[in-house]
């Protein structure tokens, strides 16, 4: 069996890489900090922001609801604000089917090839 190495995982992201993933300017990412309690990313001693994980999940959440869904601001925070838990397992899910979706594109673009 052949030696496998361990991807290395970050601990921290800054909002520059978050932006990036979402396609999204960081002034917008900045902006639902401000307008939404769930976002509150850890800042070092220069006062740069560092996302979790769990933090990037919160902004992918109101991502979903203003840019996809089509809420405003205050109606995402209210949907927020009734069931946050239900809310991101929502948002797990939709990255869930996003990554099947992303391996199966994969797959057949494999097939055609062949």
């Amino acid at each position: 069996m052949p030696y496998k190495e361990k991807e290395i995982e970050k601990r921290y992201y800054t909002i520059g890489e978050v932006a990036d993933d979402l396609g999204v300017a960081t002034s917008l990412i900045r902006f639902w900090e401000s307008e939404f309690d769930i976002i509150s990313p850890k800042k070092n001693r220069k006062g740069n922001r560092q996302f979790t994980k769990e933090d990037i999940q919160k902004v992918k959440l109101i991502y979903h609801l203003v840019k996809v869904k089509g809420y405003t601001l205050h109606g995402a925070r209210d949907f927020i604000k009734n069931d946050v838990n239900a809310a991101m397992d929502k948002i797990d899910m939709i990255e869930s089917l996003k990554g099947i979706k992303g391996f199966l594109e994969q797959l057949r673009d494999g097939l055609q090839r062949n």
